[in-house]
Order: structure tokens, then C-alpha cells, then sequence
């Protein structure tokens, strides 16, 4: 069966979905770190093992990233999101389960879900609102942010209401469930074109291409960042002497103010010639708010929290802007959103793997804002070169080449 045109959603419904689709792609996550102290008193896990379980879904969001582009030339990108939706219920479902090692699994598959569906959005964004497809990826952001928020702000008080961490990490698998029947009933699910497909088409060869790599290093600094917040936060506000319960919603009410970055982060972006100034100013503010939190005075946490937040939100909506920005067509986006999170999250997820080592070697909070630091530089040189008023396209001649945008 084939199809030789697509039938589209309405704009707002398209965008509703996204909004539905993208408030599940954190819970996963952000859900963890609060009950990390109870998963090591009731498991018995080491401060290594517990770094593994907090980087297993960050690895897995690499390596399942390339597959979206494959899944999305053979069954269609709205079945491809489908498919990733029904493992991410699968998995959080998993997690529920009385079985360490379930959890590990869920936690597992949750990451490769996350990352085909994070993956598929971008490119999605860019084919429906190919004139706006930057400001409306501010607006996905934001939904990852909430989602977030409410993935870590909700943890304990689920946990505390069901008698069970198991089952307060188990029960975001309804949430999954609840988009899927949006997305299946609401997003028209076309098969691809088999024969346009079978066309050939130029090879969009992203490896070989300084910007792609630009983007994809500036990516996986921003994102290990992120994941270092949502897998460690809470356990090192733990070690100030701060409460589970403060420690929580302290990370909640961070990924809170994400919600305010992430739509006008693209906004303030769109002021100038390129993207560096913007994302300088988001990175300052994300390293200044992590300072705060963890060397400043702790009545001074609520203005970390806020700087934090305002420093994140931005940072990864940048990096998911870029993507866009830095593509000229919606094929050239699901090839480097492919790469930028397939190759970036590996590398992401290096930093709370690092943390979780520190830690299990005595290492002090100085120790670990030396670590975060040298990310902070990273990220800020590979800005320089990404941020750059620059895109992919393809010439007349078939041949991938990088120009200046118009």
C-alpha cells in the first residue's frame, strides 16, 4: 500500500500532539533521582551502580536515535512515534516490577524510546512548520520542560501516596499510553512512499561535515549538563543537608523555570545574524546557577534554582533549534537530529556516569563543580562554531555543502 501524498493534522491539533508527545519524553528521567536514596536502601546498590541506572537511559537515547530516520523511511515518521510510544509504556511499566533487575531493563528501554521519539520530533516540526519550524521547536521544549517538572516534583509525594517507589516510577506509564491513543486517533498515519523512495536520493553524508559535528559536540555538552541535573541533583542537595522532599522539588521547581527558556530562548535567538550570543548567555546562566546550588550559601538556592533553570531550559532548546536551523529541508533535519542525538547522548551520558564514580571515591562538592566546569568549557567553544549563521543543503549537483543562511 502507498500513498502519494501525505494527509496533514490542522496546525493546532499538530501542535497539541507535540505538546502531548513531548510531556512524556522526561518523566522517565526526571522521575529517578528523586528516590535514588530509596532505591539504594531497598536494593542495596553501590554509588556506581546507582550512576549506571541513571546513564543507562542516556546511552540508550543515543543508540536508538539513528533508528529513527530508518524506521521513519520504511513504516512512516507518525508510525515510527506509534511504535516509540508503545515501548516507552512498555518500559515505565517495567519499572514497576518487584525485580531489580526489570528495573534496569525498563529504565533501559525507556531511554531508546525517548530517543526514537526525540529524534522523529524535530524533523516532524520541521515538514509541518517548515517557515517556523524554530520557534515551534521552542514550544516542544517547553513540553519537555513540564514534563520534567513534573516527572521530578511528583516522585515522592507518588511514591509517598502509593506506599511504593516502584510503582510511583511504574505509573508515567499511563501518561505514554494516553498519547499514543491521541497521536494514533488524532495524527493521520500515511505509509510511505515506496516509490519516491526508491528513488535515489542524495546522500546526506553528515559525518564528514564540520557543522553536523559542531552540532552534534554542543549537543552532548548541553545534554550531559541536563542529565548530571536530572540524575544528581537531588542525591548532592542531600549531601547540604537539605530534606529528600526539599531536594525534590528544589529539581521540580529548576525544570519549572526551563518552561520560561525554552519558549523564549528561540525568540532572543532571532535578534541577531547567528545564535552565539544567545546561547553564551544560557550557558553562563546554567553554570552560574549550578555554582550557587552547590558551593554558595544555601539560604542563596532559590536564586540558583531560578538561574539553573532559566540556563537549562535554554541551552537544550538551542541545541533542538539548531538542529532546524542548520537544516535546509525536513530530510536533512531527521538525518542530523539523528546523529546530533545519537552520537551527543552517548557522550551525554558519560557526565552522570563520571559523577556517579566521584562520588563512589569520597569526591567533594568542589571535586564535582571542577567536572561540571570543564563540561561548561566545552560546550562554550563548540557554541562558538555552531552558533554561526550557517546551513546544510544540498547544491545542484546532489553534493552536501554548508552555507551562509539567508
Amino acid at each position: 500500500m502507498t500513498n502519494t501524498t501525505t494527509p496533514r493534522t490542522p496546525l493546532l491539533g499538530f501542535l497539541l500532539l507535540m505538546i502531548l508527545v513531548g510531556i512524556n519524553l522526561r518523566p522517565a528521567l526526571s522521575s529517578l533521582a528523586p528516590v535514588l536514596a530509596r532505591i539504594q536502601a531497598d536494593t542495596g546498590l553501590s554509588p556506581t551502580s546507582i550512576g549506571a541506572l541513571t546513564t543507562l537511559p542516556v546511552v540508550c537515547l543515543g543508540l536508538f536515535a539513528p533508528l529513527a530516520p530508518w524506521l521513519a523511511k520504511r513504516i512512516g515518521p507518525e508510525r515510527a512515534l506509534s511504535l516509540a510510544l508503545m515501548l516507552l509504556a512498555l518500559a515505565l511499566s517495567l519499572r514497576a516490577s518487584a525485580l531489580t533487575w526489570l528495573l534496569f531493563l525498563g529504565t533501559l528501554l525507556a531511554g531508546g524510546a525517548i530517543g526514537i521519539a526525540g529524534s522523529l520530533l524535530p524533523a516532524l516540526v520541521k515538514r509541518e512548520l517548515p517557515h517556523g519550524a524554530d520557534l515551534m521547536t521552542g514550544v516542544y521544549t517547553m513540553a519537555l520542560c513540564l514534563g520534567g517538572a513534573l516527572g521530578a516534583g511528583l516522585s515522592i509525594p507518588l511514591a509517598d501516596a502509593l506506599g511504593s517507589w516502584r510503582l510511583a516510577l511504574g505509573s508515567w506509564a499511563l501518561i505514554a499510553v494516553l498519547a499514543l491513543v491521541f497521536w494514533r486517533w488524532r495524527m493521520p498515519h500515511p505509509w510511505p512512499d515506496r516509490q519516491a523512495a526508491s528513488k535515489p536520493a542524495p546522500k546526506a553524508r553528515l559525518l564528514k561535515t564540520p557543522l553536523a559535528w559542531q552540532v552534534t559536540l554542543l549537543m552532548g555538552s548541553m545534554s550531559s549538563l541536563a542529565y548530571i541535573v536530572f540524575g544528581w541533583l537531588p542525591v548532592l542537595l542531600q549531601r547540604r543537608g537539605l530534606s529528600e522532599q526539599e531536594a525534590g522539588w528544589l529539581l521540580a521547581i529548576s525544570v519549572m523555570f526551563q518552561l520560561v527558556s525554552a519558549i523564549g530562548a528561540p525568540w532572543l535567538a532571532r535578534l541577531g545574524r547567528d545564535q552565539r550570543p544567545a546561547l553564551l548567555l544560557m550557558l553562563a546562566a546554567n553554570g552560574a546557577g549550578m555554582m550557587l546550588l552547590l558551593l554558595g550559601p544555601v539560604e542563596y538556592r532559590w536564586p540558583g534554582v531560578v538561574l539553573l533553570g532559566l540556563g537549562q531550559g535554554g541551552c537544550f532548546s538551542m541545541a533542538l533549534t539548531l538542529v532546524v536551523l542548520r537544516s535546509g529541508d525536513s530530510r536533512l533535519a531527521g538525518k542530523l537530529s539523528g546523529m546530533a542525538q545519537g552520537i551527543g547522548y552517548c557522550l551525554a551520558a558519560m557526565g552522570p556516569l563520571g559523577i556517579g564514580i566521584l562520588l563512589d571515591r569520597g569526591a567533594t562538592l568542589p571535586q564535582v563543580c571542577m567536572l561540571l566546569g570543564a563540561i561548561l568549557m566545552f560546550a562554550a567553544v563548540f557554541a562558538l562554531f555552531a552558533g554561526r549563521n550557517r546551513r546544510l543543503e544540498f547544491d545542484g549537483a546532489g553534493q552536501l555543502v554548508t552555507k551562509r543562511r539567508p
